[in-house]
């Protein structure tokens, strides 16, 4: 349908509106409405109202002339507040019922003066081009999203289950590949989403403590497969603090574990250990030069057949490998990841006794203790009101919720949020939303919630990429896609804040 194509739109960086075959505007994204004014979809404004008063077409002989498969465009001079300013305009037409709307996305030109009326765009490449490129991207942009969305119902209804499924049953290998293969594929969505930003590399790296992604790790091999190899974590309970991008650092440590876990006997050994590292003067271990500084030092070992001596240093090299059938990238991609966070890789073997490697990663002197909460300390009874225009969401986020004993209620829109918040007065205790949605965004919810009841407190949710947020914001925003572990510790860590 033509007006969910719209809602897609909502925070486009570029207005968008929703018109009739006339040309009347009936609905229009948040960029549209800061250009040409916030009454702009509730007052019966037109296309011609939009237009500087110096003969341009009406409203409906531009429509028509546009078309509507989004092949034409056509630039035209539009009234931004007292200034004037010249758009691409092209059109999309509605189907069946909606035939005769059209979405109109108007990407701007220059500041230089246009012609009052409609040209074609061929005469401008560069326009065109533009126009294509951004098309294309807000296509990925929302590709992206909904995937994401997909995704996170996914995981959630998948760890809920592994959260009540007991270490032996028989279904408990097969629900931890499901998660396993959701969280490849969330890698997928994450970078079309970067993708779609036209930047090089819009993640962002957190302070945080490695040990929960290093247990997290190892928790994706314990499978039936693997059930005699014996796991070991002797991990510091004071690890310094690092930066790091967590999603990409987990595809390296579990590129390391796989080989470690291929190198070993059906009940070989390995450990996983961390440790705080303080350097004073330039280092050397093993083949890593260690500027002065302080690291976090993570080592996972193994007994398991080792490398021999003289293909010890081409273990990294891009499809280099000994396995049949392998395409030899899977140290050179976590050696790529770890320079990338300005770490270090350092591998040391003996053959026939095992395999060491180590990561260092800059890290401050400071120590961010971890929450591990058990199952019980997840649950509460407090009224949490869950609002998102995704209702596979509303279901999951409903039955984690519910299942940890919390009383829920949901809204799949900003509108239906506030009238839920104001028929229970002091009674909903916490509202998780999420950023993106049609008519009104979740900033704009937030914002509203801060008037209504300003010690409200909230935690916001979304899968686009995100940029630089302080603390205090990265306390209160919970990535899509997540697990129920995520939301849960999430809610708990909100609901603590006094």
């Amino acid at each position: 349908m033509i007006s969910e194509t719209f809602a897609a739109f909502e925070n486009a960086g570029w207005p968008v509106v929703l018109a009739d075959a006339d040309g009347g505007i009936y609905q229009a994204n948040r960029a549209a409405r800061k250009a040409f004014g916030e009454q702009l979809p509730r007052t019966g404004a037109t296309l011609e109202q939009l237009w500087p008063a110096d003969g341009a077409v009406t409203g409906r002989a531009f429509l028509a002339d546009l078309g509507g498969d989004g092949s034409n465009s056509a630039t035209l001079r539009f009234r931004c507040g007292e200034a004037v300013q010249a758009f691409t305009v092209t059109g999309l037409a509605g189907e069946g019922e909606e035939s005769a709307q059209r979405l109109l996305q108007l990407f701007p030109e220059s500041s230089r003066p246009a012609a009052p009326a409609p040209r074609s765009a061929a005469d401008e490449p560069g326009a065109a081009q533009k126009q294509k490129l951004d098309c294309a991207l807000q296509l990925t942009r929302n590709v992206a999203l909904d995937f994401n969305n997909a995704l996170t119902s996914i995981l959630g209804h998948t760890s809920l289950l592994l959260s009540q499924v007991p270490a032996g049953n028989a279904w408990r290998g097969s629900l931890l590949e499901i998660e396993k293969s959701a969280e490849k594929a969330a890698e997928i969505a994450h970078d079309l989403a970067v993708f779609s930003r036209q930047e090089k590399d819009q993640r962002t790296q957190q302070a945080g403590n490695l040990n929960q992604l290093l247990r997290r790790s190892v928790e994706l091999f314990k499978t039936p497969a693997l059930s005699q190899m014996g796991w070991k974590l002797r991990l510091d309970s004071r690890l310094y603090t690092a930066k790091f991008d967590e999603a990409k650092l987990q595809q390296a440590f579990v590129k390391i574990l796989e080989n470690a876990s291929q190198a070993v006997a059906r009940d070989g050994h390995i450990m996983v250990i961390t440790s705080n590292k303080d350097v004073a003067e330039p280092t050397q271990i093993g083949s890593v030069n260690l500027p002065p500084g302080s690291y976090v030092a993570v080592e996972i070992w193994d007994n398991g057949c080792g490398i021999p001596p003289e293909l010890l240093p081409r273990i990294i090299e891009p499809f280099f490998t000994t396995k049949p059938g392998h395409r030899g990238l899977g140290l050179a991609w976590a050696y790529g990841i770890i320079s990338n966070h300005a770490g270090h890789l350092s591998i040391s073997s003996e053959l026939g006794k095992g395999t060491s490697v180590v990561v260092y990663l800059p890290a401050q002197a400071r120590v961010i203790s971890e929450v591990l909460l058990q199952e019980n300390e997840l649950r509460g009874t407090q009224t949490i009101l869950m609002v998102d225009d995704e209702d596979l969401l509303l279901t999951m986020g409903q039955m984690i919720l519910s299942a940890y004993d919390y009383r829920v209620l949901t809204a799949n829109s900003g509108h239906k949020a506030l009238q839920i918040l104001a028929d229970n007065a002091n009674k909903i205790d916490l509202v998780i939303t999420d950023l993106v949605m049609p008519n009104m965004s979740g900033r704009e919810l937030i914002e509203q919630i801060r008037v209504l009841a300003p010690d409200m407190r909230t935690i916001c949710s979304s899968g686009y990429v995100r940029a630089n947020a302080n603390e205090e914001e990265e306390d209160a925003y919970l990535q899509k896609p997540f697990t129920s572990h995520d939301l849960l510790s999430k809610v708990k860590q909100a609901l603590a804040v006094a």
